[in-house]
């Protein structure tokens, strides 16, 4: 059976009036599993407006009752954690264990939205000069819109409006085309926790839509997740119609291995940060670089790739599930072929890789390169698939070198017995996030997700503390009482007396 997906815009769910459709379809075989009428100019402009009304009464609401919505959201959120992922693993093909990852993750950046009334705190200080005080207020900005991408579609919508919305803005979420029931049922859940109508409106369409959403004056700030030129088109385009942007963009994730590691861990750590979700995680490590005698390990490394099975999402199994898209597969597929062109060996090769009755579906098994140089394609461009790239580097140093010549700076791990070799990487490595023996160093929800260099364009970044200033403004009041009627002379100054 074929669901419609529908648009929440002014307190009412609705398939819209589009004539522009787009299907989604089940990546593990391609057929159609829901449909989409994409948003018209219209019933953006009608988000939009509905956005802007909701504001002026959510902004009063007391810090204390938005917490409330978001306790409340969380609850539901947790109750309905498997149903959620349910749906996310059929249409994005994720394991159910993997689809169970995303979902939770998204809990937690809710959960610390329930705390926004300290995180909004502002500063004060007395008798800045003679009987007078500063003080700051954390005032909300607006209307503000998250555009998100297809590979985690209960995470990265999480990631935004919970905390835009507990800081007292409205929020529009333009989420992926190609797995939009998840977002959805997100955006019921939060209906059911007692948001209040135009607090979150929900809009399913193209390129039409998203430049309504970074061109508009109502919409003052916009969050995005997605590829490399998409990021920069969205944070040109918004910046220039003189809005905030968060635009996170693409990576290239390094994994260094010293020889002093404990083998094992490197191993068993490597086979699911590189292949885990088809590779599909801007957090995936897609580079292993080997420091001296720890490339002895890679014949090791490429047997225990060899035994890991994708599969469909309800096969406990299958080690992940398909890519999003037959496009998603044939640019895989293609890079694979570059590599394998342009010198590099092809260890494992996941190209012909099929599961049983579901042939016309976008599987790539585990593949795996050495010899792998910085000019090749399949080092310099963003893969998405479940491809890892080995190089071999003799010193520390020279890993360090290579990881900060990359254009990319999402993140990157060590693995190593020594504090010392551990202490200089994260030290010296030009990255935003730094694993130590931890392959993919994905912050919680009370720190921020920082990348760095090409894979982020703005200046506050994801969740934690950075979000809340990023999804607010700052107020600062500089106040005096007179305690009698004594007037002195004029003050021809700019110093406070």
């Amino acid at each position: 059976m074929t669901t419609q997906v529908k648009h929440y815009i002014n307190g009412e769910f609705t398939i819209g009036t589009g004539t522009t459709n787009i299907d989604v379809t089940n990546p593990a075989n391609n057929k159609v599993i829901a449909k989409i009428n994409c948003a018209t100019q219209a019933e953006v402009a009608s988000a939009i407006e509905s956005a802007k009304i909701a504001f002026k009464a959510w902004k009063e609401v007391p810090v204390s009752e938005r917490a409330r919505v978001m306790l409340r959201y969380q609850h539901l959120l947790k109750e309905h954690h498997d149903e959620i992922a349910t749906i996310l693993a059929q249409e994005t093909g994720k394991t159910f264990e993997d689809a169970k990852g995303d979902v939770w993750r998204g809990i937690e950046v809710a959960e610390h939205a329930c705390n926004v009334a300290s995180l909004m705190m502002g500063e004060t200080v007395e008798n800045v000069a003679r009987s007078i005080d500063t003080y700051s207020y954390t005032q909300p900005l607006g209307v503000c819109a998250g555009i998100t991408p297809f590979n985690f579609p209960a995470m990265i919508p999480l990631w935004m409006f919970p905390l835009a919305i507990a800081c007292g803005n409205t929020f529009i979420l333009k989420p992926s085309e190609q797995d939009p029931m998840t977002p959805q049922r997100l955006v019921e859940l939060f209906v059911e926790a007692g948001a209040p109508k135009g607090v979150l409106q929900l809009i399913h369409g193209d390129k039409t839509a998203v430049d309504m959403l970074l061109t508009d004056p109502a919409i003052k700030a916009i969050s995005f997740v997605g590829s490399v030129g998409v990021g920069q088109y969205i944070y040109k385009t918004g910046t220039d119609n003189l809005k905030r942007v968060q635009a996170f963009a693409g990576a290239k994730n390094h994994c260094v291995i010293m020889p002093d590691a404990n083998k094992q861990q490197v191993i068993n750590n490597l086979v699911g940060a590189s292949v885990g979700a088809a590779g599909q995680r801007c957090m995936a490590i897609s580079v292993a670089v080997f420091v001296g005698k720890a490339k002895e390990w890679i014949p090791e490394l490429k047997e225990a790739l060899a035994k890991v099975r994708p599969g469909l999402w309800n096969d406990e199994n299958a080690a992940y599930g398909p890519v999003i898209s037959p496009a998603a597969k044939a640019r895989v597929l293609k890079l694979i072929a570059q590599g394998k062109q342009e010198g590099a060996e092809c260890l494992l090769d996941g190209s012909d890789f099929t599961v049983e009755g579901y042939e016309s579906g976008n599987w790539v098994g585990p593949t795996m390169f050495t010899k792998v140089t910085t000019e090749m394609s399949i080092y310099q461009e963003e893969i998405f698939g479940p491809v890892l790239c080995c190089m071999e580097v003799d010193s520390i140093d020279d890993a360090i070198e290579l990881v900060n010549n990359s254009p990319y700076g999402n993140g990157t791990s060590i693995f190593t017995a020594s504090g010392g070799a551990a202490r200089k990487y994260q030290h010296e490595i030009e990255v935003g996030q730094v694993g130590i023996n931890v392959p993919i160093p994905v912050p919680l929800p009370f720190f921020s997700f920082t990348g760095w260099k090409g894979s982020f364009y703005g200046d506050q970044h994801a969740y934690g503390k950075q979000a809340v200033r990023f999804y607010t403004e700052t107020k600062t009041i500089t106040s005096r009482w007179f305690e009698s009627d004594a007037v002195s002379g004029p003050n021809m100054s700019i110093n406070l007396k």
